[in-house]
């Protein structure tokens, strides 16, 4: 059940609740996170007093990314993927994606920064409620190429390049105008808001939810998104060998983590120019 990175806890009858648990790195996603919140959200979809789960973070924010800094040392790959080039964005992209195939609906609750890695495991949730000033995107497109491709499905063509040439990101009311989220609340209402929506899909029959979960993915598999996603993995192991990337790695190196962020964000002014010690 509960481990020392995430805490499970069932705020109403068959909702099951999973809190990323790194709020001193803002959820930031290392190996051992990873797997813990896939390996609950499998256990959850085994149990049968369970209807239907909610990945939410402890503290400021949902999850400001993939963990850039030292917090994988030590650890191993959370499940199996095959190696060579692009082998942890095709890791990453294998994790989040397997929550399609689980039989229950899997709501991500997204407060504060919901960024980079975060902003994947969200999407890949099958319903995202966000706060009004929730902040959602992908800062990692200044130094490289992101793992998992998402935003010309969920948010069109236009806002997504401007996305991906960016790094801007937008809030939860933009978010949800714009069909990436569900729906977007002031902070203080999101909790009872996302068990609202989690009770009413419980007093459903779990076979037919579970069947109707399915029938929504099979066609975003037709329309070609999962296939979009996996080979966007090739591009990302790719932006590995450019030159802005090795500059931005040498960089890590000269001034640590905190250092080179701030630099590629101070001309934007946003993200780690106003709040240091986050990840991406």
């Amino acid at each position: 059940m509960s481990s020392p990175v995430v805490l499970i806890d069932e705020p109403a009858p068959q909702v099951r609740r999973i809190t990323l648990n790194r709020p001193e790195k803002r959820n930031a996603l290392n190996h051992a996170l990873r797997g813990a919140i896939i390996g609950a959200l499998q256990e959850a979809d085994q149990n049968p007093e369970i209807r239907v789960m909610i990945v939410r973070g402890a503290g400021t924010c949902f999850s400001s990314g993939y963990d850039l800094d030292t917090g994988n040392e030590g650890q191993e790959l959370p499940w199996f993927t095959p190696g060579g080039e692009g082998q942890f964005p095709r890791q990453v992209t294998q994790g989040w994606m397997s929550i399609w195939e689980l039989a229950k609906p899997v709501i991500a609750e997204v407060h504060g920064y919901c960024l980079a890695g975060g902003a994947e495991l969200a999407t890949c949730c099958d319903l995202v409620y966000m706060a009004d000033d929730a902040q959602t995107g992908c800062p990692a497109v200044r130094f490289g190429v992101p793992d998992t491709h998402f935003h010309a499905w969920l948010v069109g063509m236009r806002k997504a390049m401007e996305m991906m040439v960016t790094g801007d990101s937008i809030s939860g009311v933009e978010a949800a105008r714009l069909g990436w989220a569900n729906a977007s609340f002031p902070a203080q209402d999101l909790e009872q808001e996302v068990l609202r929506v989690a009770q009413r899909i419980a007093t459903l029959p779990p076979d037919i939810v579970q069947l109707n979960k399915r029938a929504v993915h099979r066609q975003m598999e037709i329309m070609g998104l999962r296939t979009g996603i996996r080979v966007g993995t090739d591009l990302c192991a790719l932006g590995v060998h450019q030159k802005s990337m090795q500059k931005f790695m040498a960089q890590i190196e000269k001034e640590g983590l905190t250092g080179a962020l701030q630099g590629r964000d101070q001309p934007f002014g946003d993200y780690r120019t106003t709040h240091t010690e986050t990840e991406d």
